[in-house]
């Protein structure tokens, strides 16, 4: 077996047509594109477990789903819990609306399945309320608890400044993890003056340059080239 579909059979367990398919029309393209993934990937100053469940949000927000349940396996395989999986997938909430949130079950769904937890699920036309009700079952502490309770009671006054301001704070993911995902929303839907914003937010969290550079990677590798050109006009010149 040649050694890029070796790496994505460790990856995902099994070959998916779309690396095979690489494979069969332009060998060498897919071993371009593993070492890419491999480099965009690996532990760094943010760890790989981050890097997967970074891009499960970024693509729950940008309403691709096909992506995101690539990704939650390896978030899961990498020790994410369902507390932590269940808030970056609200936070994609801030750019993707309602709809995110419905697609982000999908990955919920498969995490449930990955660690053979058993538990009810809920349609995947709910409504963003009834889908943050459904997390808050997941809350593991009293501290937990009673951020959701919070949460719920933002999303039914309709309170969206609060809501948002809400969704990025410290709970079972911190807020820097949270402010890193809100720079990557914007950097792989190519929003310039938006990532550049973020940026700056995340910063002002504590994130540095490194972490944002590292997040730039990922973004490369789920959106493209142009991903790149974005958050690199983000970055402070070395």
């Amino acid at each position: 077996m040649a050694t890029g579909l070796e790496y994505f059979k460790k990856v995902y367990d099994v070959v998916p047509g779309w690396v095979q398919k690489m494979h069969d029309y332009n060998p060498a393209m897919l071993d371009h594109y593993t070492a890419l993934r491999g480099a965009a990937m690996a532990e760094g100053v943010l760890s790989v477990k981050e890097k997967d469940i970074l891009l499960v949000g970024i693509n729950s927000a940008r309403h691709y789903a096909r992506s995101m349940v690539y990704h939650t396996k390896g978030a899961i395989d990498g020790g994410a819990t369902l507390g932590e999986l269940a808030e970056y997938l609200l936070v994609a909430y801030n750019y993707g609306g309602e709809k995110a949130l419905q697609i982000g079950l999908q990955s919920f769904e498969y995490a449930l399945e990955l660690t053979g937890t058993h538990a009810e699920k809920i349609p995947h036309d709910a409504t963003a309320v009834d889908i943050v009700r459904y997390y808050a079952h997941f809350a593991s502490t009293e501290e937990s608890k009673s951020y959701y309770e919070q949460l719920i009671s933002l999303f039914v006054n309709g309170d969206e400044n609060a809501l948002s301001a809400k969704l990025l704070e410290s709970n079972m993911v911190n807020e820097q993890m949270k402010y890193i995902l809100m720079t990557g929303i914007y950097t792989t839907v190519l929003q310039n003056t938006e990532t550049d914003y973020w940026a700056k937010q995340a910063r002002e969290k504590g994130v540095d340059e490194p972490r944002l550079a590292e997040l730039g990677y990922i973004c490369l590798l789920t959106a493209g080239i142009p991903s790149w050109f974005e958050i690199s006009d983000a970055l402070i010149q070395k």
